[in-house]
């Protein structure tokens, strides 16, 4: 079983230095592909909305509370508040909709 997790760690670790190198070995030159440009621009905000989505709706005890602080969230900064007023009235709304479900 051990030997198993060597190999585990090992292949992680090609892979995640192969992922981080290869760019930089392959790409020398300044991208000029308007469509890879935009790609390569949007990867990042991709990556955090797939990492931070699972997330906001797993916290809370109820997939409910936290699908209505998602909306909630979403109305709020898409009518221009600030980041703190979007966290504040999310964590609000979590606590009075497992407030009320409990």
């Amino acid at each position: 079983m051990t030997h198993e997790i060597y190999i585990y760690i090992a292949v992680m670790s090609i892979v995640t230095l192969m992922i981080r190198i290869l760019p930089l070995t392959l790409i020398r030159h300044e991208i000029k592909n308007r469509h890879l440009r935009s790609f390569l621009y949007y990867v990042p905000y991709v990556t955090l909305a797939v990492m931070t989505f699972p997330a906001i709706l797993n916290s809370t005890q109820s997939q409910i509370s936290g699908g209505l602080a998602l909306i909630a969230g979403i109305l709020a900064a898409w009518f221009g508040a600030s980041l703190f007023q979007v966290s504040s009235l999310c964590c609000i709304i979590v606590f009075i909709t497992e407030l009320f479900m409990l």
